[in-house]
């Protein structure tokens, strides 16, 4: 059984399931419905020609304790029916963590993909998600050697595997087909706009850190391509109109192969999307987190990314250091494209 909800997964699940199905196996697609927006989850599966799930929870947006409380509540008479031999959650959403706690409780092993990933920010609820489900799991899928030494500093070392990042599985899989057709739909050059997406709750619930992000974004000498998250799509055009931030552009939210295409040609993206930042590093294209911290430090190392925080003023900075900056890009920082048949080969092996 596999628990997903929320967009990174969505396009996990193509490659996951190639090595499921290339291997004999049945997965039983598990959808919470945490996000439920069509464009945030049916265009996927159609774009991606990923299965329809075979259970879809139907739980839709909450607070994260009520929206947590109701998967629990669902999934448990679901692992009880179905019994499992695994199930497999990955990330640090709210399904990720339900999924793990629920199986933990039920004495289903769990396989935790992104396993070790850590901000050190307790304030983020991801970051919760993420230490819960490590340590509730059977196996860990590490993506990176960083995560590897995180679980280690909490005594993690039993069933921990380097892996490789599933994201970056999917970017070589998905990337020949991007939709370059968004371009000239937005009337957009390479390398003449920044990219920026805001999701996070602690950027978009405080609206003091959301502001300091628009005028930010406002501040950067080129066009700015925003692709909207629901949640937020009516707030920021108001700051936005109240800062007269002209080289902003909201667009509604995009497909994963469009959002391929503008991370491609970007000049510069700006994001608090682990996702996106990654992505950005795939493509070779210089990224500011708009974050204090940030889960995948290899990027910053490596001159890639550049933390700015919420400051305006240090949004601006980081835009500038990171179009200055000397990079270094390395091959097989996030592994070598075959994460899934590696997770798949280690459930087997662990007569999963």
């Amino acid at each position: 059984m596999r628990v997903l909800g929320a967009r990174p997964q969505f396009m996990q699940e193509v490659v996951f399931r190639r090595a499921v199905d290339a291997r004999g196996h049945r997965e039983l697609m598990v959808h919470t419905g945490q996000h439920y927006d069509d464009k945030m989850s049916r265009i996927f599966f159609e774009e991606l020609g990923i299965p329809q799930a075979d259970i879809n929870l139907e739980i839709g947006s909450n607070s994260h304790g009520i929206q947590t409380g109701l998967m629990l509540s669902k999934l448990d008479g679901l692992i009880s029916e179905h019994r499992p031999d695994v199930v497999v959650v990955d990330g640090d959403t709210n399904s990720t963590l339900a999924g793990a706690l629920c199986a933990a409780k039920l004495n289903v092993p769990v396989v935790h993909v992104e396993a070790g990933l850590r901000s050190y920010d307790r304030r983020m609820p991801e970051e919760i998600n993420r230490v819960v489900a490590d340590h509730l799991s059977t196996l860990l899928c590490a993506p990176t050697r960083t995560a590897i030494g995180n679980l280690e500093k909490e005594g993690i070392s039993e069933n921990v595997h380097l892996t490789g990042d599933l994201m970056f599985d999917c970017f070589r899989y998905f990337v020949r087909n991007a939709d370059e057709s968004i371009m000239s739909a937005l009337s957009l050059v390479k390398s003449e706009y920044a990219l920026a997406t805001v999701h996070r709750a602690e950027n978009t619930n405080d609206i003091s850190r959301f502001e300091q992000i628009l005028k930010g974004l406002s501040l950067l000498p080129l066009p700015v391509i925003l692709p909207a998250h629901p949640r937020i799509f009516s707030n920021l055009n108001l700051v936005i109109d109240r800062l007269s931030a002209k080289n902003i552009r909201v667009i509604e939210p995009v497909s994963y192969l469009e959002m391929l295409a503008l991370e491609l040609n970007a000049k510069c993206i700006l994001t608090d999307s682990g996702g996106v930042q990654r992505e950005a590093y795939f493509a070779c294209v210089p990224s500011v987190v708009l974050r204090d911290t940030t889960e995948w430090i290899e990027q910053v190392d490596l001159g890639w990314s550049v933390l700015s925080g919420a400051s305006s003023q240090a949004i601006l900075e980081a835009y500038s250091a990171c179009m200055s900056s000397s990079r270094q890009y390395v091959e097989n920082v996030y592994g070598d494209g075959d994460a899934a048949s590696k997770v798949v080969s280690l459930m087997e092996a662990m007569a999963l």
